[in-house]
């Protein structure tokens, strides 16, 4: 998503202010904690955290989530709780904001282990009585080129065939394995420590229905790209399955690498270190070395609060 003037940092704190006003709380200690997909906001004072979409493509998402945050909380699941004074959508204009309980930071910080148990628990949820997309990798990353600009034209045909390639192999596997509730952005990043010390999942826009493994496969393939500091041992010995043993490892693999290219591809044109790190990650599929290392875009200096939500 490209961030035009009505979706910067700054019209996203003057939303931001504007529904805290309709809350009637102060937010003279309002910070941004994340500038992607979504605008998020802390508020520690009112105990708030305001989560604005930028984008009018993620208006669903803002009545999925909060759908499934009514249902979860009914359930006692392992999940960060709406925040009572706004139990739906908020608007501000023509954008969609929801409202969390604010989670203050506590120590120990949550650690790939506890990722693993709190999986595993998150993984033996029932379906929720809501309508959920299915798990779609192929789609969102066509989505990705169709948005893209300064991608060219050898790049865009090897993306849209590796496309074509996965779809089927990975309508295959969907139809083999029985769906099941899944994240869908399984990382650290998205877990919180309550003062109780229980550990919640937070961020559901991608949550849906799929093979359960694809949340098991994120901190693998981050281990294989990006850093080998064993966290993936950790999260397989805390869940208590490793999923790089299983036959349908190759093609998860392949598709979260695909959806870790393709959504670089709208950001091309406004970023040369995105550009460069894109060319890389895609010489490294084309060669197939799969030993080349990527660096994750929020290292990138300029781009970390341009990148969509991935690594």
């Amino acid at each position: 998503m490209r961030a035009s003037g009505r979706f910067t940092e700054e019209a996203m704190t003057e939303a931001m202010r504007q529904l805290a006003a309709q809350l009637a709380v102060p937010t003279g200690d309002a910070r941004l904690l994340q500038l992607t997909n979504n605008a998020v906001f802390a508020l520690p004072e009112a105990q708030l955290v305001i989560r604005i979409a930028r984008t009018h493509r993620l208006h669903d998402r803002v009545a999925k989530v909060i759908d499934l945050a009514r249902w979860f909380a009914s359930i006692d699941a392992p999940t960060i709780r709406l925040a009572p004074a706004a139990p739906e959508p908020m608007v501000v204009g023509d954008l969609l904001a929801s409202v969390w309980t604010y989670v203050p930071p506590a120590c120990p910080a949550p650690t790939v282990d506890d990722l693993g148990q709190v999986l595993r628990e998150f993984h033996s949820l029932p379906t929720p009585p809501i309508a959920l997309p299915e798990w779609d990798p192929i789609g969102d990353a066509r989505r990705r080129l169709a948005d893209a600009e300064g991608l060219a034209q050898d790049e865009h045909d090897f993306l849209s065939e590796w496309c074509d390639r996965l779809e089927p192999q990975l309508t295959t596997l969907k139809h083999r394995i029985p769906p099941l509730l899944i994240h869908g952005d399984a990382h650290v990043g998205n877990l919180l420590r309550e003062p109780s010390g229980r550990v919640v999942m937070c961020d559901f826009d991608a949550t849906c229905l799929g093979p359960w493994q694809v949340d098991l496969a994120a901190v693998a393939v981050d281990e294989t790209r990006f850093d080998g500091s064993g966290h993936h041992a950790r999260l397989a010995a805390a869940y208590g399955f490793d999923v790089t043993t299983d036959p349908c490892w190759p093609l998860l693999r392949e598709a979260r690498e695909l959806k870790m290219i393709a959504a670089a591809a709208p950001l091309l044109a406004s970023s040369a270190a995105v550009t460069t790190e894109f060319r890389h990650r895609l010489r490294s599929v084309r060669t197939n070395a799969q030993a080349m290392r990527w660096t994750p875009f929020a290292a990138l200096s300029s781009s970390s609060q341009k990148v969509p939500d991935l690594r």
